[in-house]
């Protein structure tokens, strides 16, 4: 697809896209140019109704970053101050060439498995899905009101985290409860970090030169939240984070995996309320709660400084991401690639290094002075001798969302 010429006000040539994320105290965004993928401005506004504090800082393309304080009573506040800042380099949200708004929304349920057109229909159901992600669809919906408000005659696309999970099989959605009782209260595996595992993947097979339906790749998007998944040729077929972020890997504050009986026991003999069990598994448990510290990069220096804490937190972390790469081993039959991104991923040498450690019989091999280069766009860090090619490669969710919201746009005007 060429796009054609830029024209003013979301026309047919119109090649930008803004792309929106909207969390419960910040607001991410990017302006891009689809014509050639260029990053035309981006920033973070942030401490949104939260009193004193709040600031902008801002980028327009390769420039340096400008930072000015701001009073952010609410989510309306923050995107118009986005809109100034914007506007101040000429790329308002009334500029020419404005294609769309792409919005991240965590959470689509069943209901949204693809990027969608916002409707006030649409609207409706994701304010719907709020109790599936309390802390983040309404802050989603919020940016999105905010926007459509600004701008009503420009296109608004949802793009959902969950979106590139909903192919996973029925026996690997599924929880092995009642049946009755999981479909009424629809609890089954959603998954997340879903434009972030669709980016790689297809990137990871783009690293290798081969078309994205001919490669079997295992993910593993490490930062402060934490997610595998199993990607056969270029569709999911399972995801580690289940119903919430909450299942699957060790993470900077959450828990991953924990038998469930733990929890009625913590109520029953600890006397901890629902609440302080939310608390304590999201925000108090992973890393944090080991060791007492959530930067894997001070783990590591207290780790080789002989703390016994830190050494314990950084084995765990990597048994379990140990665990899941040969659980995916088996789920995918033929592993293509295994791909490292996310702040971890992307940059601690030691965490790629232990994870892969004695993974020889499973074809999966790591040269030592690859992997300790620093980071430099997509690479292969795996041996020469290696079945399985392990590569090193940095996300880029906004870019995806852009993508996706163009891609949709573009359909849409025929």
């Amino acid at each position: 697809m060429t796009p054609d010429a830029v024209t003013p006000g979301g026309g047919r040539g119109a090649t930008r896209v803004l792309v929106l994320n909207c969390g419960s105290s910040s607001v991410k965004y990017r302006l891009v140019d689809m014509a050639d993928g260029r990053r035309l401005a981006g920033g973070l506004a942030e401490r949104i109704g939260e009193g004193d504090g709040g600031r902008i800082v801002h980028t327009s393309g390769s420039g340096k970053p400008r930072e000015q304080s701001h009073l952010f009573p609410d989510h309306a506040a923050a995107l118009k101050a986005v809109a100034e800042e914007l506007r101040a380099d000429g790329l308002g949200l009334d500029a020419p060439g404005l294609a769309a708004v792409g919005h991240r929304v965590v959470h689509g349920g069943t209901r949204f498995t693809a990027p969608t057109l916002v409707t006030d229909e649409v609207l409706d159901e994701v304010r719907a899905l709020t109790p599936l992600a309390p802390l983040h669809n309404p802050a989603n919906v919020t940016g999105i009101e905010v926007a459509r408000s600004l701008r009503p005659d420009l296109p608004q696309v949802a793009v959902f985290d969950t979106a590139f999970h909903a192919t996973l099989p029925e026996h690997a959605a599924r929880y092995a409860l009642d049946r009755a009782v999981a479909d009424r209260y629809s609890v089954r595996r959603y998954g997340f970090h879903g434009t972030s595992h669709q980016y790689v993947s297809r990137s990871t097979a783009a690293l290798l030169g081969r078309d994205p339906a001919e490669v079997n790749v295992i993910v593993l998007h490490l930062g402060n939240g934490a997610s595998a998944s199993a990607v056969a040729g270029g569709v999911c077929v399972e995801t580690s984070m289940g119903m919430t972020p909450l299942e699957g890997l060790v993470m900077g504050t959450r828990s991953g995996d924990i038998d469930p009986a733990v929890v009625f026991h913590l109520h029953r003999v600890g006397g901890l309320s629902v609440d302080a069990l939310d608390e304590l598994l999201n925000r108090r448990s992973g890393l944090l709660g080991l060791c007492g510290e959530n930067d894997m990069r001070e783990i590591v220096r207290r780790r080789e400084q002989g703390d016994a804490e830190a050494g314990t937190a950084f084995d765990v972390y990597i048994h379990r991401l140990r665990k899941y790469i040969g659980a995916y081993c088996a789920v995918l039959g033929r592993v293509d690639a295994l791909a490292f991104t996310a702040g971890v991923g992307e940059n601690s040498a030691p965490v790629r290094s232990a994870a892969t450690a004695g993974l020889e019989g499973l074809g999966i091999a790591v040269d030592p002075a690859r992997n300790a280069l620093p980071p430099q766009g997509p690479r292969l860090i795996s041996a020469d001798h290696s079945r399985v090619a392990v590569a090193v490669v940095p996300t880029d969710e906004e870019f995806e969302i852009a993508r996706q919201t163009f891609a949709l746009v573009h359909r849409s005007r025929g």
